[in-house]
This record gives structure tokens, sequence and C-alpha cells, in this order.
């Protein structure tokens, strides 16, 4: 993985933190076009009251309107901890573990989880993101050691 490619695609991880994070209102969605493919996928996991999986799936659009929806009352600011990035040719995943606050200079996270992010180098040479998925800690579910500390 060149440097470059490295570096490109971990300001993206942080490009698309910086995007969701802010006080209570709407997000400025401004850069959503830039950072992620017009085809991308989102996708929240977790599990249910009774221990079942659940997963929505977003594209962009609906992506937007559901966080803003979600974060229209609630200061959230969520910063990765760990980006564990692999690259070979036009595809790239990485693993970005993060944690959320209700602001930046709370002591205690909200919460913790891992974002798996895809990104595809298209014909532009740049990167985007094409899909992620991610899941909170819960009971019985922590993030391993090595994606705690970088």
């Amino acid at each position: 993985m060149s440097a470059q490619d490295e570096a490109e695609i971990e300001q993206l991880i942080q490009d698309c933190y910086a995007m969701v994070s802010g006080p209570a209102g709407p997000r400025d969605w401004s850069r959503q076009d830039e950072i992620f493919h017009p085809e991308c996928r989102q996708m929240r996991t977790g599990v249910d009251e009774a221990g079942q999986p659940w997963m929505m799936i977003f594209s962009l659009d609906e992506y937007s309107a559901n966080a803003d929806a979600l974060l229209s009352t609630t200061d959230f600011y969520e910063v990765a901890l760990v980006n564990r990035i692999s690259v070979f040719g036009n595809m790239a995943q990485a693993w970005s573990s993060y944690e959320a606050k209700h602001h930046p200079d709370d002591a205690d996270p909200e919460r913790r989880g891992i974002n798996a992010f895809q990104f595809y180098k298209g014909p532009s040479g740049r990167w985007q993101i094409v899909s992620m998925i991610w899941d909170n800690e819960r009971d019985g579910l922590s993030l391993p050691d090595d994606m705690t500390q970088a």
C-alpha cells in the first residue's frame, strides 16, 4: 500500500466521522457525494431485546435523513480509535474502531464499536467509500484489545 493511498483512505475515514459529529441538529452533508460512491450502502446492525440480530440498510439519502432524525436533539461526536487499512489494487478495506460521546471532552464514551469500510479507487484516481457496516459494543461484545489503542 502506498503512503498516498493510506493517507487518502485515512482522511476519508476522518471525514466520515466528522460529517456525523456535532451539536444537536442537522448535519452538513455537503461533502457526502465526494466521500461516498453514489451506489454506497451503509448498514447499521445490532441485536434486539430478545438477542436477535437486525440490520438496517441505507442509501446515502436514506442514511442522511435517518441520521438527521436521530441527531436532531442529541449532541454526538464520533472519533476513530484505531484504523486497520488494507489495499489491493483498486479496492481497500478498513476496520475502524470508534467511540461516540455527547461532548468531545466527556471522559467516558456513550458507546464504542467498529465500522467496517470498503473503498474503491475509480477512474478519477481517488478513493471513495462504497460500503460500511457497523456494530456497537454490548453485553458479551467488547472491542478487541488491539482495536482500543493505536
